[in-house]
């Protein structure tokens, strides 16, 4: 790695991002041999008014910095005043206050870069009818305000950061960390063409599926949704089955991969006909856990063994509830993050860190080599 730092280092952990912030900076200093004691944090606050309105704090001088943001949009576990009322924060409120503290650098850091691990947005990625662009007019606004860099991780469609071309854009695929999370949390799971396969519970999931299946040299199989083009509920149009394409899953473990659980329903779903075409083991891989509607119905398919495992990162908001549930695994990304940072402020190449497929083969070698011993060893105990 180069030796050279683009600028002084610091990180902005974003409110309700606290936790986040303080694993990554404790890595930085780690490896950069800073004590403990000392910090790459930069002390900042969003504080409101009575009236919800809000303005944002940067406490040190910024001049010549090289910045990194990190903000969860989808934090609704922080809480602000407003009208004597307690409000929870909406991914608007998160946005409003990245640009109140990119405001509050006034231009003077030497390179400012956010990392917004779920995109603001998003899923806002492509226009139906007369609909608002919201993806690509929130870039367009961070370009705008000088950001250089945006980064963010598993995007909806990563064809948005069309919207600016001339602005730097990485969408980071999580595989590394959520193999190595499987294999931890399953140890006898088989990753071979005869015991494990991958499935897309949609058409939009197909990319990332294909992903996982070739590098771990499995099969693919995907559901197709059909919707009611009639009619629109909660913005959308309504799915009104799901119909298997691929592979037969019987006798196999299965991963069902996708960027985002919000309901659930799409997924209990696909479990439910998976299971039913005789499946082992359902496992998930899912970057982002919303559970917008709560994790009860999740819990209910975990207690009648249609569900055994779900593996989220934590790069947005897990309750308390979702992180004592006994089907759920996390997915640190924590060293990931600041492994990007320190190459990054090093003005070093992150094509490396993206490209994780040797490491990948690495793992599932090592995984499979221990499986084989362990068989060995029970084959000649007396």
């Amino acid at each position: 790695m180069n030796d050279t730092i683009f600028g002084e280092l610091g990180v902005i952990a974003m409110k309700g991002c606290e936790e986040f912030g303080a694993q990554v900076d404790y890595y930085l200093k780690d490896w950069r041999g800073r004590p403990q004691d000392e910090t790459f944090l930069v002390k900042h606050e969003c504080p409101r008014f009575g009236s919800g309105e809000g303005k944002g704090i940067i406490y040190q001088s910024m001049r010549g910095h090289d910045l990194y943001i990190i903000c969860d949009v989808f934090n609704h576990g922080v809480t602000y005043e407003m009208f004597g009322k307690t409000v929870p924060m909406s991914p608007d409120d998160h946005f409003v206050d990245l640009k109140r503290i990119i405001s509050a650098i006034a231009g003077k850091a030497r390179r400012v870069s956010v990392i917004m691990p779920m995109l603001y947005e998003g899923r806002q990625d492509k226009r139906q009818s007369r609909e608002s662009l919201d993806c690509a007019m929130m870039l367009q606004e961070l370009y705008a305000m000088g950001v250089a860099n945006i980064i963010t991780f598993d995007a909806h469609d990563s064809r948005v950061q069309n919207a600016i071309p001339l602005c730097g854009f990485d969408s980071v695929r999580p595989a590394y960390q959520m193999i190595k999370a499987l294999v931890r949390n399953v140890p006898d799971i088989l990753i071979d063409k005869n015991n494990l396969m991958i499935i897309s519970p949609d058409e939009g999931a197909m990319g990332r599926c294909i992903y996982y299946a070739s590098v771990l040299g499995i099969d693919v199989g995907m559901f197709h949704k059909r919707r009611d083009y009639t009619r629109v509920v909660n913005g959308r149009n309504p799915i009104i089955s799901h119909e298997y394409l691929g592979t037969d899953p019987a006798g196999m473990d299965v991963i069902i991969v996708d960027d985002i659980i919000s309901s659930g329903d799409s997924l209990i779903e696909v479990a439910q006909q998976i299971k039913a075409k005789g499946a082992k083991r359902i496992f998930a891989f899912v970057t982002f856990g919303l559970f917008t509607d709560g994790i009860e119905k999740i819990n209910r398919a975990y207690q009648i063994g249609l569900i055994d495992k779900i593996f989220t990162t934590n790069l947005v908001y897990r309750t308390p509830e979702l992180l004592a549930a006994p089907w759920y695994c996390e997915v640190n990304m924590c060293k990931y993050v600041a492994y990007i940072i320190d190459t990054l402020n090093h003005d070093g190449s992150i094509s490396n860190l993206l490209n994780p497929v040797q490491r990948i083969h690495n793992l599932v070698e090592r995984h499979m080599s221990s499986i084989e011993g362990s068989q060995m060893t029970m084959k000649f105990e007396p």
